[in-house]
Parts: structure tokens; sequence; C-alpha cells
């Protein structure tokens, strides 16, 4: 017999700027020849019903829980309303086994979780389960209304021991029961980081808590992680249904990304900002002390004026001829003469003329006393 299996694909779905990432499977089982287990994927809503009655008719039971409860549930994180969904669907299983949609006895647990930013409501009314892994550590937030854990408590049985017992799937509470059956509330803070986990007893009933903890662990991707899961209750015998969901709390950290991806523009854009400022400045800079500063050259054996220094960047002059003097430089002193093919820098323009001066009246000097 080919077992019936249902995925619902790791998403991440927005809803209010929160950012949630989830998967979940779904699976007959190996000894059952079908699924009374249903579920619900839709942020910021996650459930499981596993249904109960035999003949279908726990099929019927939790699929009946899912449809009213996710027609009632809020919006927004509500416990009263949640808890009100939660009731309207025992009411509504009730009514579903009167009218012939069910049959007498039919029945489903229900652990309704809602998610937001770091906050997590939880509706519970049978034995699946709430898990919260935080900081690694593997956490069951809800109490199983079971005989199981009645006995426990009352100490007439160990754990290990209740995972054998003959009455292990006895619940004590369900949906389609009692018309004044009321869920047990949980409203509980929780982590950027954390990873909760909704389950039917297919899955906690089959592997132990610590191996669950050590997968949720290991196996980064949600849906991957709840396939995982399915697979590990398959290999130790797969006695009952079972399903998992897996949702990642991202709480904050989208917000968080987006206000520091805002910031890191920001800085981007100041330091470009800076940037161009110190660029427009230096080159305000330069070009200035280029059409301020001067020295004097030789062209074609005249005294030359030039702006700037006699220098080449990247094959671009860092000077201009302002004009050719009538002193000759062979009118010069010959140590004259020489530094000019090299320029002769002064601070200023006005500083070169002078200069210019200077040489032709030392060239008219020369020329005198030669005649």
């Amino acid at each position: 017999m080919a077992r019936e299996q249902r995925s619902y694909k790791s998403t991440q779905r927005t809803r209010k700027g929160a950012v949630t990432t989830f998967g979940s499977r779904t699976d007959v089982g190996c000894v059952r020849d079908h699924n009374e287990d249903s579920l619900i994927v839709t942020p910021p809503l996650f459930a499981v019903a596993d249904g109960m009655g035999g003949h279908a008719a726990g099929e019927v039971a939790s699929e009946i829980a899912v449809n009213v409860l996710a027609e009632f549930a809020p919006k927004d994180l509500d416990g009263a309303v949640l808890e009100h969904a939660v009731e309207e669907a025992n009411r509504e299983i009730i009514r579903a086994a009167h009218d012939g949609r069910g049959r007498d006895g039919m029945g489903t647990t229900m652990t309704a979780c809602m998610l937001e930013n770091e906050r997590l409501l939880i509706a519970q009314v049978g034995d699946s389960r709430a898990y919260l892994l935080h900081q690694g550590k593997l956490q069951q937030l809800t109490r199983d209304h079971s005989l199981m854990t009645d006995m426990i408590e009352a100490g007439q049985l160990t754990p290990e021991e209740a995972r054998h017992h003959p009455q292990r799937s006895v619940i004590t509470r369900a949906l389609g029961s009692d018309p004044h059956t009321r869920p047990d509330m949980y409203e509980i803070n929780v982590e950027t980081g954390d990873r909760l986990l909704v389950c039917s007893d297919g899955l906690s009933s089959m592997i132990r808590d610590e191996q669950i903890e050590a997968t949720m662990r290991r196996v980064r991707d949600p849906q991957r992680c709840a396939s995982q899961l399915v697979n590990e209750a398959i290999a130790a015998g797969g006695h009952d249904n079972v399903t998992v969901i897996v949702a990642d709390v991202t709480g904050f950290a989208e917000k968080r990304r987006k206000k520091m991806a805002r910031k890191t523009k920001l800085s981007v854009a100041l330091v470009f900002v800076l940037l161009l400022a110190i660029l427009g400045g230096t080159a305000w800079g330069v070009h200035t002390w280029l059409h301020t500063t001067a020295y004097l050259g030789n062209d074609n054996g005249k005294v030359a004026v030039y702006s700037g220094v006699p220098a080449d960047v990247f094959g671009m002059p860092l000077h201009s001829q302002v004009e050719t003097t009538d002193v000759n430089v062979s009118d010069l002193q010959p140590g004259t003469a020489a530094r000019l093919q090299d320029g002769i820098r002064v601070d200023t323009l006005d500083a070169a003329n002078d200069l210019v001066q200077q040489y032709r009246d030392e060239a008219a000097q020369h020329n005198k006393a030669e005649g």
C-alpha cells in the first residue's frame, strides 16, 4: 500500500512587515490505511488536528476543526478570539456528528499556534504538542490531555513506562466530546532564532524528545527539518499518522535588517558626499595653486613666464604659458641660463614679472659693459 503524504513547501510569507519561514509534512505512516490528521500553515496561524473515531470519522472531525479554526481565528494575536475559534470548532464537530456529516463519537485533538514577531499564542486540546527550540534546547510548551500524563503527574508511572503502556493512546480531552470543552491557553515570549514545532502524537510517540531536538538543531531549512522528522518517525515504526510543522521565529530580524540597510545606505551616501567634498576641495585648491604659482623658463632663447609648475600628470601639463619676454637667455649669467632649462619657480606671477625685470636690468648692464 502506498503511503499518503502531503508536504507544504518551505515558504517565506510576509505579513505586516514580519517574515515567517516554515515547512510542514503529513504522512499516513506505516500502519493506518488513511490519514486522519489535518493541519493549517497560514502564518501567523499554524495548527495540527489529530482525528479519532475510525471509519474516516476522525478525518472528518479534524478537517472540520481546521476549517472552522481558519474561519474564526483572529487576524492578529488575540487569546480570547483564538479560544473562541477552538470552542466553535468543538461545537461544529458535535453538530456534524448529529446531522450525518460524521459519526457519533468522532473527535479530534487541536493544537493551534499563532506566531508573530516575538510573541507566541497557543490554544490546545488533546495530545498534539507544541515545542520550542530555544538556544539549542527543546522544551515542550503544552501539557498532554492524556491518561498517561495524569498517571505520571500522580506518580503512578514513569515517563519511560508510559511510552509502552497499553493505554498510552487514551486522551482525556478532545474536541467533539463535550460542548463545554475549552482549550488550554498559553501566551509566550519567544526570541529571534527560536524554532517552533507543532506535531501530532505520531511524532512524539515514535521518537524521543532528544532525537527531535538533535534533528531540529541539525537541519536548518524548516521544510527539510519537517520532512526529516516525519522520516524518523516512520523509520521507528510509523504506527500512527504523523504530522509536523516547523516554523522559525524571525521576530524583528527583518525590521532590524531593513533599518541596518537604511543606515548603511545613509553611511555610504555620507561617505560619498564627503569624498566628493574632499575631491572638490582638493581640485579647487590645486586649481587655485596652479593659477597663482609661476615659474620662468626658456622659450627659444627668450625668457618666458608660465603659470603653474613645470611638470605633467598622466600626460597633462600642469602649466600654461603667460608670455614670452624680450629678455634674451644669452644675456643672462650662465648659472641663471642653466636654471631656466628646468624652470625657475616663484610664488606668484607678480614675483615672476619682478624677476623678469631684474633679468632685463642685468642684461642691459651686461650689454652696456660690452659696448
